[in-house]
């Protein structure tokens, strides 16, 4: 019933920045709980940050704590990731993900809790 769509991936040197965006084509985008996950070679797919609603609580994974920015756009049915201070551990493909029907509480980490999905966008920061 909705597609995820990620940009904005590429290649950068570490401690240089990037934003992603994931383009959502669902009107009810704006009540959707949404984050973004990553997974790199040889991992587990990893909670990265997550918005309930705009101007709503965030939440952020400690490794990526005061170093990336997560905000949605509403009207644009948007939401992005800004990162900055970006390490080589940062390397993974990017995933976006929506949860229709968002829990009272704390965000919701894990994956499966989620509906929708992007196809995921390449983060490579090198040394």
């Amino acid at each position: 019933q909705v597609q995820l769509v990620e940009s904005g991936g590429g290649l950068v040197q570490a401690g240089g920045s990037l934003r992603l965006s994931c383009a959502a084509s669902e009107r009810t985008f704006r009540y959707y709980a949404m984050a973004w996950f990553r997974q790199a070679p040889g991992k587990e797919r990893e909670f990265v940050a997550g918005m309930r609603w705009s101007g709503g609580s965030t939440y952020y994974a400690d490794s990526v704590k005061d170093r990336f920015t997560i905000s949605r756009d509403n009207a644009q049915n948007t939401v992005y990731l800004q990162m900055n201070s970006l390490k080589p551990e940062d390397t993974a493909v990017y995933y976006c993900a929506a949860d229709r029907n968002p829990p009272p509480g704390t965000m919701v980490t894990v994956h499966p809790a989620y509906d929708y999905w992007g196809q995921g966008t390449q983060v490579t920061v090198s040394s």
